[in-house]
Order: structure tokens, then C-alpha cells, then sequence
């Protein structure tokens, strides 16, 4: 049987196909090619389509036996969530809506969702736990939320039982050097600060310096990306053993600050790295680091990248080798 990846040509997706094909599992991708890439691939059944397409889906479930569903496909820029959050609840809420009415359909009763710590907002407590209440500061948590609910939900109804996984930032790259983070435009402000070490860009943007933490820059818990597939793939082992829907944390529970990432960048490029202070963007908490005790008690889960520096490295590496990403 097989494991249906939604979003699986993406950042994340694409490092946990490549994990889940190590594992000798059936991998079978959907994906739009919107933001992902078919070389991102390392194998697995590609099925170029969108989810919200109900005769797309339908071909999907009827030519593959599918065991479970990991889910990725949905849009995730907060600033951009904050200016069209029309784009994220199309896409995210209904995507989802129409992915669970077709598991439903099949009588797929196994679901790992790529959720956000985003859900909990500010934070009560540093490190956040599950427990925390969940209060988002922008459009793109809050349609993350809603598709957790919508799940929880799905299960009571229909049994479709979840594993809702919230994390911070991806880092990093895969070992073997062939696959890494590439967006357009990029975000995520290891690859950006990267690009200036590569001389793409003048400097690195720091958005707000008043925030208040220890230097003034938003903190954030930083996790390789083959330690979060290695997550994903075990909460599907949860589900196989008749686990119950459960939601766990991802996190090194080490916050990094703005600037000390930068500071980090430097140290593994040997570049100068300029940065540039400017206004804040809507929707950034100061604090974001979470608490994966509950994570590694209860899946097993050992991240083996547990320092920024070890990440940042691996992702030097894949972007000296694809300075342009996967455009030639």
C-alpha cells in the first residue's frame, strides 16, 4: 500500500519522500508545481495536479491503494497571508476540506498534517507546550488551525484519525547534497541571509529590532528537515499501530535570535553578511520556541541535528552547489 504525499515536490515534502523511499515505502506525490519541484524528487509517482480538484483526486485514489496521507500542499507566507487571506483560505482550508472528503471517500482513516506553531501565537510560556492555548496573529495560523479543527472533526465522524505536527522553521538540506530549500521568491531567512553570502543579494533584512527579547530581534526554534520527516514518518507508525489523533510540538526547544542566526552565517561562510534593520511586518511574534517532550516521549522521536551551526551547514552546502537552486 501506499503513502500519498500532498505538497510532495516542496521543501519539506520532498526531503520526506526521500526519506520514506530510504524506508523502502510506496511513495505517491501530488503536487502543482506552484512552488515545488519535480528535481526535487528522488522518486515516488508523481501526480501533477491541485487537491481542490475533485476529478484529479479521484484518478489519484482510484489507480493507487492508499494507506495514509501526509500533508503539505497548502500556502504558508504570513506577510502574504496578512495581505490576501482569500489566497490561504481557498487554498489551505478548502484544499483540505476537499482532501479529507475524498480520504472519506476511499475510506483513507490515516492522516500526518503539516500543521504550525503558528496556531498558539504569543506565547504563554517559552517553551510552548501543546497544552497552550492557540491564539494566532496571522491569517495563515489561523487557516492552519482551522484545518486541525476541521480534522479533529473528520475523526469524529468518520474516523480519520491525525497526527497535527506544529513546528517552526525548517532548515538545511539532505545529506547527500541533491536536494535542498529553494522558493521563488525565497522567505525564510536562512536561504536569504545564504544568498547574500553568495553575493544574490546587498544584505540580509532584520524586520523590527524592538521586540522584546534579549537583542530587540524576533527569536525563533530552528529544526533540520530530515529530522522533520523522520517525524512525520513516525507519526505515520503511530497511526499504523492504531494510535489515537494526537498534536505534538517539533522543536531543538532553543530559540535563536535574528541576529544570532546572522552571527551563526558568518561564522560557517566566512562572509561579512551586511544586514540592514527595517520596520516590523504585521503578524510577527517576538518568541516562538516549542517543546518536543511530549514528541519524543510519546513517537520516539531523536532529532540528529540539534545545532543551528550543523544546519546552517548543510545548507551552505546545497546552496554553493545550486546557487540558482534547481534552475540551471
Amino acid at each position: 500500500m501506499a503513502i500519498l504525499v500532498t505538497g510532495g515536490a516542496g521543501y519539506i515534502g520532498s526531503h520526506t519522500v526521500a526519506e520514506l523511499l530510504a524506508r523502502n515505502e510506496e511513495v505517491v506525490i501530488v503536487d502543482n508545481l506552484q512552488q515545488g519541484h519535480r528535481e526535487a524528487l528522488l522518486g515516488g509517482k508523481l501526480y501533477e495536479g491541485d487537491i481542490r480538484d475533485g476529478a484529479f483526486m479521484d484518478t489519484v485514489f482510484q489507480e493507487n491503494e492508499i494507506e495514509a496521507v501526509i500533508h503539505f500542499a497548502a500556502h504558508s507566507l504570513v506577510g502574504e497571508s496578512m495581505q490576501n487571506p482569500a489566497k490561504y483560505y481557498h487554498n489551505n482550508v478548502y484544499g483540505t476540506l476537499c482532501l479529507l472528503e475524498k480520504m472519506t471517500a476511499y475510506n483513507v482513516k490515516k492522516i500526518v498534517f503539516s500543521s504550525t506553531a503558528a496556531t498558539y501565537g504569543e506565547p504563554e510560556h517559552v517553551p510552548i507546550l501543546e497544552t497552550d492555548r492557540t491564539l494566532p496573529t496571522n491569517a495563515y495560523g489561523e487557516t492552519k488551525l482551522a484545518m486541525e479543527k476541521m480534522m479533529r472533526w473528520f475523526d469524529t465522524a468518520h474516523q480519520i484519525k491525525f497526527v497535527s505536527l506544529r513546528y517552526f522553521n525548517a532548515a538545511g538540506a539532505h545529506e547527500s547534497g541533491r536536494i535542498g530549500e529553494d522558493h521563488a521568491p525565497e522567505s525564510h531567512l536562512i536561504p536569504i541571509i545564504l544568498q547574500v553570502a553568495l553575493g544574490q543579494r546587498p544584505h540580509i533584512s532584520v524586520f523590527g529590532d524592538d521586540y522584546a527579547t534579549p537583542d530587540g530581534t524576533c527569536v525563533r526554534d530552528y529544526i533540520h528537515v530530515t529530522d522533520l520527516s523522520d517525524a512525520h514518518i513516525l507519526a505515520v507508525e503511530k497511526l499504523r499501530k492504531g494510535g489515537d489523533s494526537s498534536i505534538y510540538n517539533l522543536g531543538n526547544g532553543t530559540g535563536f535570535s535574528v541576529k544570532e542566526v546572522i552571527e551563526i552565517a558568518r561564522k560557517v561562510t566566512g562572509h561579512p553578511i551586511p544586514a540592514v534593520m527595517e520596520a516590523r511586518r504585521a503578524g510577527d511574534p517576538a518568541t516562538l520556541v516549542a517543546s518536543s517532550e511530549r514528541t519524543k516521549a510519546e513517537l520516539g522521536w531523536k532529532p540528529r541535528h540539534a545545532h543551528l551551526e550543523q544546519i546552517m551547514e548543510t545548507a551552505w552546502n546545497w546552496h554553493q552547489t545550486h546557487p540558482n537552486g534547481y534552475s540551471l
